[in-house]
């Protein structure tokens, strides 16, 4: 039988303000206002610890990521805890919760070490719900100690990726033979007159017609078609629909009962169906306070860019699939009848053909789906408020691989801006439209993430900012709000995924933007010390010039992040001063109010900021110090270069004087009659010998001037069709 311990759990008295954390104190300084802790009976304290475990187990269902959506500095100010002393840089969830013992760890530990474990009893607040409201610094989420994930919810996830697997596969072969046909409808001349002799020449055949419509739709689904997710939030619940654009004015007309505020998430990018979708919903409902600060005047709704990851062979796969069989003519007919064939909406149809004829341009499946297309860094500039023909510019069909796909982490990935936009309503209906289907949580298993159907990644929580806030308040719905409200909501939504991408979800297990930056450009001033090879300092230039070309656009994308933030921060603060003077008190005292929230995401975004900022100006520095390096060795070739030419001078100068003397004696030295054993002529001699010395300086001269011939013959050549977003 095990020794009694020294020092036995106690239960705490009750008290009008109780922790619902597990705190580690010294055997040595008991509470002074309790009982003896050797006044407990050994044979209960197991007993006490197994249900003070499974309390703390049962309260930290459904905090799968309270880190966010509960109070920080606010609760922090009431923690009497020690190191609790106001707000601090938001911890990842995973990292803090590996550092944490379970209570079942801790009580073997006391056994062994003669340490003492305190279980406090669990105090559930005021709020109506059988939840307990846990602080963003207190958060547990390490559910493979304090909770279980239901497996149901991972059985239709695998299952989903299964299928979206096997689809893509199909399309991918489709798509294969696709590009070769299109790349092979350019090749030269010498390629077709080969392809008359052999086989192996010829041009691949065209896939079949119901082959190529299919592939159209996998890549940009028809716009009824698109999948719609739809997110109620109430008190303790939560619910998530799928529907399809064709159904979305139905679920935007009222919400169910007991719902504070339905979220509909629309795939869309700025275009014809954008706008309409837009203007319909704010017609149908009375819009919400406005955020005058954080919008645009006259345009008191927000919006921003969003940076997110892509996997480059998907990236390049749409602009192949946009850009050749746009230019099929023989598909427009069957793709324009598709596009809103299985639409049930009353005006979104009608809507986007009177928008069309206002704006001069046709409704038709590839202009429709042209908004899916995601922008690369290096297309057009940050974005103000864009109307529906300002979207993405004339693109090419080759997407050339970025700087930052020299960091290891980063090498099959591609760093792509989408606009995200959203609207809310009065009747607590919230509406975000952006395409943005790529990686946002930059984790360690994000070559995983990439690999996945985009048409999938709102279920993954690790890699979708939209499908980790649905997931934050999954269980416990609006009661860890500060206020169940639309512009609460929105404010959460906004801030949550304009600091994105970052690592702070997964507790920093994969390199920032920054991080990444820094070490390639260490990396590119090592390749500017390196020995002059041929061509690398042509090389070496435009991955600096690509460098930079990068690193500006993420700063001004992060400049009007930081000027949207700081006008919320004052919309925030007015909303909060016209409560308190309306004597509207706080949903949850304990939830994290919206200036706290949107203070967070202006500290990590302004920090990126002054980061990329700093290595936007390193990175200059250090081209123009390759520049001012490769001049100077040019300058040392150029004196090499000068005693080489005047000694191939001094040698030119002897052959023009030697060379005609040496020609005239050999010719005039000949004799071919004293041959022995032929009879053949001199004229017989100059018709051979002349003919072969004749083609061989055809061969040597078009050798020479190959270049040049070449790009004359280009320039004579018939234009190639070229391909361009409309």
């Amino acid at each position: 039988m095990d020794p009694e311990p020294k020092h036995a759990l106690k239960p705490l008295k009750r008290k009008e303000k109780r922790s619902n954390t597990v705190k580690m104190e010294s055997p040595s300084k008991p509470p002074g206002d309790e009982e003896d802790w050797h006044s407990l009976n050994p044979a209960d304290v197991p007993a006490q610890a197994n249900k003070a475990a499974s309390d703390i187990s049962k309260s930290s269902e459904g905090r799968r990521h309270s880190s966010s959506a509960s109070s920080s500095s606010t609760s922090a100010k009431r923690d009497h805890s020690p190191g609790s002393n106001g707000r601090r840089t938001r911890p990842s969830v995973t990292s803090v919760a590996a550092s944490l013992p379970t209570v079942r760890e801790m009580h073997d530990r006391r056994n062994t070490s003669q340490s003492s474990l305190t279980v406090p009893p669990i105090h559930h607040s005021s709020v109506s719900s059988d939840e307990t409201v846990v602080s963003t610094k207190k958060a547990l989420t390490n559910f493979q100690k304090v909770a279980a994930r239901d497996p149901r919810v991972e059985e239709n996830r695998v299952r989903k990726l299964s299928q979206c697997k096997e689809e893509y596969n199909q399309q991918k072969s489709v798509y294969d033979r696709l590009v070769d046909w299109a790349d092979s409808s350019y090749n030269n001349v010498g390629n077709q007159i080969l392809g008359l002799l052999a086989a192996s020449h010829r041009r691949p055949p065209l896939p079949a017609k119901r082959e190529l419509l299919g592939l159209a739709n996998h890549y940009y689904p028809a716009r009824a078609d698109l999948k719609v997710q739809v997110c109620d939030f109430g008190l303790g619940r939560a619910e998530r629909t799928e529907i399809t654009l064709g159904q979305i004015e139905e679920y935007w007309q009222s919400k169910p009962d007991g719902i504070d505020v339905r979220w509909i998430y629309a795939p869309l990018g700025l275009g014809l169906t954008h706008s309409s979708v837009e203007d319909i919903f704010l017609h149908d409902g009375r819009p919400g306070r406005e955020f005058e600060n954080g919008g645009a005047p006259g345009w008191p709704y927000l919006e921003t860019e969003i940076l997110n990851m892509r996997s480059h062979r998907n990236f390049q796969e749409m602009r192949d699939v946009y850009m050749i069989l746009s230019n099929l003519k023989e598909l427009d007919e069957e793709l324009d009848q598709c596009t809103f064939k299985n639409d049930e909406n009353s005006s979104l149809q009608s809507d986007i053909d009177w928008r069309a004829g206002h704006l001069g341009v046709t409704a038709n499946y590839w202009n429709l789906v042209a908004s899916d297309m995601p922008w690369s860094l290096d297309e057009g500039l940050a974005m103000g408020i864009m109307g529906p023909m300002e979207g993405l510019q004339p693109i090419g069909r080759r997407v050339d691989r970025q700087a930052l796909s020299i960091h290891p982490f980063f090498k099959d990935s591609h760093l792509v801006r989408n606009v995200f936009r959203c609207f809310h309503r009065s009747d607590g209906i919230v509406l975000t439209l952006s395409p943005m289907a790529g990686v946002n949580f930059l984790d360690k298993r994000m070559g995983q993430h990439l690999c996945e159907p985009v048409n999938a990644i709102f279920d993954n929580e690790n890699a979708s900012a939209p499908g980790y806030i649905f997931s934050a308040f999954a269980d416990q719905g609006t009661s860890t709000w500060h206020r169940r409200t639309a512009e609460w909501f929105l404010t959460y939504l906004v801030t949550e995924v304009g600091a994105t991408p970052h690592a702070q979800r997964q507790g920093y297990n994969a390199p920032e933007l920054d991080s990444a930056y820094q070490s390639i450009i260490q990396d590119l001033k090592r390749r500017r010390h390196a020995p002059w090879k041929k061509n690398e300092t042509v090389k070496l230039v435009r991955d600096y010039l690509a460098c930079v070309d990068e690193l500006t656009t993420i700063k001004m994308i992060c400049q009007k992040q930081v000027e949207l933030f700081k006008g919320m921060q004052q919309d925030a603060r007015k909303f909060e001063t016209e409560d308190n003077r309306a004597r509207r008190t706080p949903d949850n005292s304990n939830g994290e109010s919206m200036t706290e929230r949107v203070k967070w995401a202006l500290n990590l975004v302004r920090h990126r900021h002054d980061s990329i900022e700093k290595l936007l100006v390193d990175a200059r520095q250090s081209l123009e110090a390759l520049f001012q390096l490769r001049s100077i060795e040019q300058n040392e070739l150029a004196i090499v270069s000068d005693s080489q030419n005047k000694a191939i001078f001094l040698f030119t100068g002897v052959t023009i004087v030697f060379l005609p003397l040496s020609f005239f004696t050999s010719y005039y030295g000949m004799n071919l009659s004293t041959i022995v054993n032929t009879q053949k002529t001199e004229g017989y001699f100059w018709r051979l010998c002349g003919s072969i010395a004749f083609v061989i300086v055809i061969v040597v001269t078009l050798g020479a001037f190959r270049h040049y011939l070449k790009s004359l013959w280009k320039t004579t050549r018939p234009v190639k069709p070229t391909y361009s977003m409309v």
